[in-house]
């Protein structure tokens, strides 16, 4: 009824991997956004909008991380954290 689903593979390419200031960047993404956001790593799912979640993953450099957005901003989004992790979170090198 009007929800769009997205998925998208994005590559965690900052040094320190999703660690606690990365997490709270995605959970901050994904508050301004209308939809629910799951990652997922090896078989672990994690609420976007949680930081704690978001740490569960056990996700350091070189990890592959599924993000599947469902709700009427889905593309928004995932664009908005495709561009997060592009961005090393902020983190530069």
């Amino acid at each position: 009824m009007g929800e769009d689903q997205v998925i998208k593979n994005l590559a965690v390419t900052n040094r320190l991997g999703l660690h606690a200031r990365a997490a709270a960047r995605i959970a901050e993404t994904v508050a301004r956004f209308d939809c629910s956001v799951v990652l997922k790593k090896d078989g672990v799912e994690a609420d976007g909008a949680s930081i704690l979640s978001v740490l569960t993953l056990d996700a350091p450099l070189g990890s592959e991380v599924i993000v599947q957005a469902q709700g009427q901003e889905a593309s928004q989004v995932v664009q908005a954290l495709g561009e997060l992790f592009d961005d090393k979170f902020g983190e530069g090198a």
